[in-house]
């Protein structure tokens, strides 16, 4: 006799089942809550995506800058996709900093899947805020997830070459800047997990990132 978890794993074979599709809910509705108390910036440059958005002290190293934080740790790519219309659409966004699919693949999600979900997340972009720009970092090279670093890799070319085929698609490679003389990650920009970013990473980051939001907020 089959399990629940069998039949469910049967009608939806992707590592991240149907039953799992509101764990974030507490997430959002923290964010919801937040909006609340505090109105968000208009024409806000939205940051979204994982934990790597999520731990990026936009504030900090945007002062500037109408900068807003709706990344949530643990997140998928198709996360973000469940919760798009509260998560990025409220906010209105002129440009959007994206950031997913390291988890997804450490989850088990082929780099088609991966890839297929990117271009979604870029399509309701060019439905629902038609005149929003879209700035992609690449699955980032890391220490413990080093074993499926030629996955992101595929992952990150895709992404590039959606972007060169996209006005309003911007791919930012931070791989190199992130590798060592060894071809390996450096480890002082990461945290001990090998995993998440420290400060030193985020300055690589925001010092590719910044360049591209301080041109569109001239204009």
């Amino acid at each position: 006799m089959f399990s629940v978890v069998a039949i469910l794993f049967i009608l939806n074979p992707d590592p991240l089942c149907a039953a799992d599709t509101n764990r974030f809910e507490k997430s959002i509705l923290k964010f919801e809550k937040q909006d609340q108390l505090t109105s968000p910036p208009k024409n806000a440059i939205l940051f979204v995506g994982s934990s790597s958005i999520g731990a990026w002290k936009v504030k900090k190293f945007f002062p500037k800058l109408p900068v807003l934080n709706r990344g949530f740790g643990g997140s998928q790519i198709s996360d973000v996709l469940h919760y798009f219309d509260r998560v990025v659409v409220p906010y209105k966004p002129e440009t959007i900093v994206f950031y997913s699919g390291d988890n997804d693949i450490s989850g088990g999600k082929t780099t088609a899947t991966v890839i297929g979900d990117v271009k979604k997340f870029v399509s309701l972009v060019h439905e629902k805020l038609p005149a929003a720009r879209v700035l992609i970092i690449p699955p980032k090279p890391s220490i413990s997830r080093w074993k499926l670093w030629p996955a992101m890799q595929q992952v990150g070319l895709a992404e590039q070459k959606l972007a060169e085929s996209d006005d309003l698609v911007t791919y930012i490679d931070i791989a190199p800047a992130m590798l060592g003389a060894d071809g390996k990650p450096r480890a002082e920009l990461l945290k001990d997990d090998g995993l998440h970013m420290t400060d030193k990473g985020y300055v690589i980051w925001s010092d590719m990132v910044r360049p591209l939001l301080e041109r569109k907020d001239a204009e």
